[in-house]
């Protein structure tokens, strides 16, 4: 693949957390053990849950914890245009076909493997008399998609049964997550991904999209995400508080407890193969 680039890509929230933290510094420190770049991606694509000024305190908080990145932060947010080419591509290939159910309408479907809802066709081969488009969404087969993490070792899911035809164009004419991140990763050259295990179940939707797109499927590494004290994922939404930046070399040392590193050097193999822990400290 050439020179490594990892990237981190935060969604301006709220400051950073423990949870954050710790993707951020796997991220990081796996891509500077590999002499390669680290790049800085902001995933401001949900408006109503964006806090302003968001955006710089993370960036004034990776610059305190030392966690430098290369090149210019890139902004998902004035990447419509490049999106909706990428969604078009796919369109003209008969790919993709418009949906008018909403999420109501789908609460009776059967659980996805991530806690969404299996989409069962409904609008597969069109639109019922009345109906409006409301998003637009990837045609999936069955063939099932595997592939080596790094951390959780061999994973594979049949998209189409486990997930079914996902959505790339929401309902309020933003890209959807998968399109995004896809075509983001395409565009920067990523060629290694280390984030938190929340996200293995999107991978295959990624790597789906990656094909269909003629872009090269990053290796992959998902590591630990944190749990509170009440077994949640630790996140903004179940109150997690920002990092202490009084402290960022105490933050740090936290944090490479939790990904069983040593307190000097990186070693990824030395990560936990599993999807979650309980937070080192109590929070």
């Amino acid at each position: 693949m050439g020179e490594y680039v990892g990237r981190f890509a935060p969604s301006p929230t709220g400051p950073l957390h423990f949870g954050s933290l710790v993707a951020a510094l796997a991220s990081h420190m796996e891509a500077k053990a590999a002499k390669g770049k680290w790049l800085l991606r902001m995933e401001d694509l949900d408006p109503p849950r964006e806090q302003p000024g968001a955006a710089d305190q993370i960036l004034r908080a990776l610059e305190k914890l030392g966690l430098e990145w290369d090149g210019p932060v890139l902004a998902q947010s004035a990447r419509f245009e490049r999106y909706r080419a990428a969604l078009d591509e796919l369109s003209r290939r008969g790919l993709t076909y418009p949906c008018a159910c909403t999420r109501r309408e789908l609460e009776d479907s059967a659980l996805a493997i991530d806690g969404s809802r299996i989409y069962p066709g409904t609008c597969r081969q069109g639109l019922a008399p009345g109906k409006a488009a409301r998003t637009q969404r990837l045609r999936t087969h069955g063939a099932p998609i595997g592939f080596a993490d790094l951390v959780q070792g061999w994973t594979e899911q049949s998209v189409a049964k486990e997930v079914g035809d996902f959505v790339l164009l929401r309902a309020d004419g933003i890209a959807a997550y998968q399109l995004a991140v896809v075509v983001d990763d395409m565009d920067q050259g990523v060629t290694d991904v280390v984030r938190g295990a929340d996200l293995l179940d999107s991978t295959a939707r990624q790597i789906h999209l990656q094909r269909l797109l003629g872009a090269r499927t990053p290796r992959y590494a998902h590591v630990p995400v944190v749990l509170n004290a009440a077994g949640e994922k630790l996140s903004k939404q179940t109150g997690a508080r920002p990092l202490d930046l009084s402290d960022p070399k105490a933050e740090l040392a936290r944090a490479r407890r939790f990904l069983g590193q040593a307190e000097d050097g990186w070693d990824l193999a030395r990560v936990p193969r599993v999807r979650a822990l309980p937070i080192c400290v109590p929070e």
